[in-house]
C-alpha cells in the first residue's frame, strides 16, 4: 500500500505562476497525497485561484490566513495540518518533475532516512534551463556529499526546503521554528533533524527553480545589494553572528560541544567586526568553526575576515575599472 503524503504549499500574491505550480504537483505520477495550502492574506487573484483548484480535485484543501504570519510561519502553521506519515514543502513559482514525489517516496523508504533533499534546475521566468544543477552553482555539493550530519548545515544552509520529504514523526522535535529571519523553516528542519535522525541526499534535480524578480530566496546573494565592501563584510557577519546566538538561546536541541563552538564562535565574530583592518587574534577558533570546509573556503574567508584592508583595497580598484 503507498504511503500519502502531504505537500505543504504556502501562498502569498502568487497569482503570476501557482497554476504551472499546482498543476505540476497534481499531475505528478504519484497520486496518494494531500495538497494543504495556507494562503497568508493574498490581495491579488491567489485565492480566486485556490478555490477554483479546491472545486476540482478533492486532494486539495485551502486554508485562509486571517492576519499575515510571514513565509516562515507560515510554514510552520502548514506543520500542524500534517497527518500523513511523510510531508513535502512547496513553493509557489516553481515547477515540479513528473516523478518528483514517487522518486521522493521511494528514495526514503530505501534509505531508512528521516529527510531527503534533492537537486533543482534553474530556469528562467519562461522555465527555459538557465542551470542544471543549483547545488554545483552554489558550490553545496562538496559538503552534501561529504556530510549527512550537523556539519552540512551548521554554517550555512545547503538543504532545499522545497526539495525535501521528511517524516512526519520529526516534527515535535523541530517546533517551533526560531524567531530570526536568518534562519528559514528548512534550515532548521534540516539541522535539527542532522542531531539526531538521518538525512540523505539524492543528487538528481526534482524541481524547475524558478528564477524571477519577485524570488524571496533563489540564486542571487544578498550580498550584491550593498555597495562598498565594508557593508558587504558586516552583513555575512551578523549573519554569523545572529546564528551562533540563536543556537545558544535553543540550546536544548543542541549537544553541549556545539553549544560552546557556537560560544566560541559567538565571540570570534563579534571581535572580527571590530576589526578594521588587520587581526591577528584567536585564529584558533577560526580553525576550529571552519576545519570542515574546503581549503580554498577557509583561505578566502581567513583573509575576508582577519584582513579586511586587503579585501577592501582589491574590492575598490575592481570598482574603480569596472567603470
Amino acid at each position: 500500500m503507498k504511503k500519502k503524503v502531504d505537500i505543504l504549499l504556502a501562498t502569498y500574491n502568487g497569482e503570476k505562476y501557482l497554476k504551472e505550480q499546482i498543476d505540476s504537483i497534481l499531475s505528478q505520477d504519484y497520486s496518494e497525497f494531500n495538497l494543504i495550502i495556507s494562503d497568508d492574506c493574498s490581495t491579488d487573484s491567489t485565492r480566486d485561484i485556490l478555490k477554483e483548484y479546491e472545486e476540482k480535485d478533492e486532494r486539495v484543501k485551502i486554508i485562509f490566513n486571517e492576519k499575515n504570519l510571514g513565509s516562515t510561519k507560515n510554514f510552520e502553521f502548514l506543520l500542524s495540518q500534517v497527518e500523513s506519515e511523510y510531508y513535502m514543502f512547496s513553493d509557489q513559482d516553481d515547477v515540479w518533475n513528473k516523478d518528483k514525489v514517487s522518486l521522493s517516496v521511494k528514495t526514503i523508504e530505501e534509505k531508512n532516512a528521516d529527510i531527503v533533499y534533492t537537486d533543482l534546475e534553474i530556469v528562467d521566468e519562461k522555465l527555459n534551463s538557465v542551470n542544471k544543477s543549483f547545488n554545483r552553482k552554489m558550490k553545496l555539493i562538496r559538503k552534501q556529499k561529504k556530510f549527512n550530519d550537523y556539519r552540512l548545515e551548521y554554517l550555512y544552509n545547503c538543504v532545499t526546503g522545497c526539495t525535501m520529504i521528511c517524516k512526519s514523526s520529526k516534527i515535535k522535535e523541530i517546533l517551533p521554528f526560531p524567531n530570526t529571519k536568518n534562519i528559514l523553516h528548512d534550515y532548521w528542519i534540516a539541522l535539527i533533524t542532522s542531531l539526531n535522525g538521518t538525512i540523505y541526499y539524492l543528487d538528481i534535480p526534482t524541481i524547475k527553480y524558478r528564477q524571477h524578480i519577485n524570488n524571496q530566496v533563489g540564486t542571487n546573494r544578498y550580498t550584491r545589494r550593498y555597495k562598498t565592501f565594508d557593508e558587504k563584510r558586516d552583513y555575512i557577519i551578523d549573519l554569523k553572528i545572529d546564528k551562533f546566538n540563536t543556537y545558544i538561546e535553543n540550546k536544548k536541541y543542541f549537544p553541549d560541544q556545539l553549544i560552546n563552538l557556537s560560544e566560541e564562535g559567538l565571540y570570534y565574530f563579534k571581535m572580527v567586526k571590530k576589526i578594521k583592518n588587520v587581526n591577528f587574534k584567536d585564529w584558533n577558533i577560526y580553525n576550529k568553526i571552519f576545519k570542515e570546509e574546503s581549503l580554498g573556503y577557509k583561505i578566502f574567508y581567513f583573509f575576508f575576515y582577519n584582513f579586511p584592508i586587503i579585501y577592501r583595497f582589491g574590492y575598490n580598484v575592481y570598482r574603480i575599472f569596472r567603470k
